[in-house]
């Protein structure tokens, strides 16, 4: 993926190798969390669904998977997206617990960050 443009958490998520590695449980066996996934606006139109269950032990993991199943168009459109964990900012290296809400939120729904570039007299 090329990256173009301000770098936010959301896209660095997708980034080759960016992933880390599953917690451990007592039993040593692997547990990777299961977060619920909510695309708005045009995310949800770029994945196909507003909805998904998708696992993953971090935010980054979480977009990770989600880039691997709804493909570039959706990973590219990541790049201008906000994201939030149960209706807070979050970072790509945070960590998700089972059934955590993680957000996928794109400009037009509040989701780009404000820019200074613009403004002047006669701008907002």
């Amino acid at each position: 993926m090329t990256v173009t443009g301000p770098r936010t958490p959301a896209a660095d998520a997708c980034r080759p190798g960016a992933a880390s590695q599953p917690r451990r449980t007592r039993s040593h066996r692997y547990h990777v969390a299961v977060a619920h996934l909510r695309l708005f606006a045009s995310a949800r139109e770029a994945a196909g669904k507003g909805r998904d269950t998708v696992p993953g032990a971090t935010v980054r993991e979480v977009l990770e998977e989600a880039c691997g199943r709804y493909g570039h168009d959706f990973a590219g459109l990541l790049e201008t997206c906000q994201v939030w964990c149960n209706g807070e900012p979050t970072a790509p290296n945070m960590p998700v617990g089972d059934d955590d809400e993680i957000a996928v939120l794109p400009p037009v729904s509040g989701g780009q960050r404000p820019s200074l570039r613009g403004r002047g007299p006669s701008g907002p």
